[in-house]
């Protein structure tokens, strides 16, 4: 199974394999297929969300949160220059939890997607 997520998910950290290992153990290969499909469609890499994390700070505050389906915070964020740029920092410091935590709810998506298209 290692194999399957090393060459078709490009990236991928160790904590994130575990991660997917543990989640995806119990599927079948065509199954298996499938939410490697639908996660790697939906998945930010860490690198992707370090520049979302500089774009937020100084481009367009709330960025990096907009693209991780935090709404709420990202609007916060939009209307308040990053909390006075104190949140946008917070975010640029902490890049690979946000990514993590995004990456872990694109996965179960993923996993109940695979599930209910077989």
């Amino acid at each position: 199974m290692q194999s399957a997520f090393v060459n078709q998910i490009p990236g991928l950290t160790p904590e994130e394999m575990l991660y997917l290992e543990h989640l995806t153990k119990a599927l079948s290969a065509q199954q298996l297929q499938t939410f490697i499909l639908f996660y790697n469609s939906k998945r930010k890499s860490q690198d992707n969300m370090l520049l979302y994390c500089i774009l937020g700070l100084v481009v367009v505050p709330g960025l990096q949160r907009f693209l991780t389906g935090q709404i709420g915070v990202g609007l916060l964020y939009l209307f308040t220059l990053g909390l006075c740029w104190i949140g946008s920092i917070v975010d640029l410091v902490n890049y690979k939890k946000l990514a993590s935590e995004y990456n872990q709810k694109a996965a179960l998506e993923a996993l109940a997607l695979s599930g209910s298209r077989l």
